[in-house]
């Protein structure tokens, strides 16, 4: 392996999960907090519930193949918008749930939300896509669901679709109908991912503490043409390629004596199989004992001095 260029501890690697569950919307689209781990909080967006929009109403109610965004942090100007442009959540699919909770049953609490969407959004993606979903990918399965007032009323209509959740459990704007978009987990260079604990959040400003700065975009698959390649053998060939896109992305700089070190993701066989290829080659700081992540404040580009020593934030679970 070169000289100051090391995968980052295990531990340390971006967050993956088959089922990513980042928060079930509430009628109005407002998001429930979630938590750095991608646990469920027992907090609903409870007080967030207020008089929908005509377009948020729409929006709530549209067909699959719609894609929605909105930019109020309660989502209270949710609005259709067409998938070439940037969105938030793509609709894949309807389902009434009247067969199962008559007119008379009270509002689901949250962890009868998240069965529900593990149960009732799962199986529809594939045929939507036409192809399998990355379950390591950017893309995860969530739902839209009625507001309390609204399940009062009668309304036993869900929304299911796909989102690009961050490690911090913000919602990321993905461009193009999901179906064509590449499913590879990986960000712009350029992009600093906050520090949350001793571990990874949501884009940041890189003059910001963060964990750590993407540096390149690689795809495996212009290297290795005949299948899915062994990890060991991804690590050969992203060590030097990755040491190479760091001197060209820093301008030679030396990350030993930035106190960084050089990193870089893996693909798994089930991603590959999916046409998932591309990874990240990106630097950070670790702490002594590798039980995280150093706070690093300023790009790897400009930044002369050593990683901050102040005590990283602790984590609040939220967005």
């Amino acid at each position: 392996m070169s000289r100051g260029a090391e995968r980052f501890p295990p531990q340390m690697q971006t967050l993956t999960t088959r089922v990513v569950m980042a928060g079930v919307f509430v009628g109005a689209l407002i998001a429930l907090a979630l938590s750095v781990t991608f646990s469920w909080t027992d907090t609903l967006a409870g007080g967030g519930e207020g008089e929908l929009s005509e377009a948020a109403e729409q929006a709530f109610h549209s067909p699959p193949g719609t894609c929605l965004t909105w930019g109020a942090p309660d989502a209270s100007d949710a609005h259709q918008v067409p998938c070439t442009q940037p969105h938030l959540f793509e609709v894949t699919g309807m389902v009434d749930l009247g067969a199962q909770f008559n007119s008379d049953a009270p509002f689901p609490g949250l962890d009868q939300w998240q069965q529900i969407a593990q149960e009732k959004c799962n199986g529809d993606v594939r045929p939507y896509l036409g192809h399998s979903l990355d379950p390591y990918g950017k893309l995860t399965t969530n739902l839209l669901r009625p507001t309390s007032a609204q399940w009062s009323d009668g309304d036993r209509q869900l929304r299911c679709g796909l989102q690009w959740a961050g490690p911090g459990g913000g919602l990321q704007p993905t461009t193009g109908a999901a179906k064509d978009q590449d499913q590879s987990l990986v960000w712009q260079p350029g992009t600093c991912l906050a520090l949350v604990g001793k571990g990874v959040g949501d884009p940041v400003d890189c003059g910001r503490a963060h964990s750590y700065e993407i540096i390149a975009t690689l795809d495996l698959a212009t290297h290795f043409k005949d299948g899915y390649p062994k990890q060991d053998d991804q690590k050969t060939w992203l060590d030097t390629e990755c040491t190479k896109a760091a001197k060209d992305y820093t301008g030679g700089a030396d990350l030993g004596a930035k106190k960084l070190i050089l990193g870089w993701d893996l693909r798994e066989q089930e991603s590959w199989d999916t046409g998932s290829t591309k990874v990240n080659c990106k630097v950070a700081a670790t702490l002594s004992d590798g039980s995280g992540f150093q706070a690093v404040t300023g790009s790897v580009k400009d930044q002369p001095a050593a990683p901050s020593s102040s005590t990283p934030p602790s984590s609040t679970g939220n967005r």
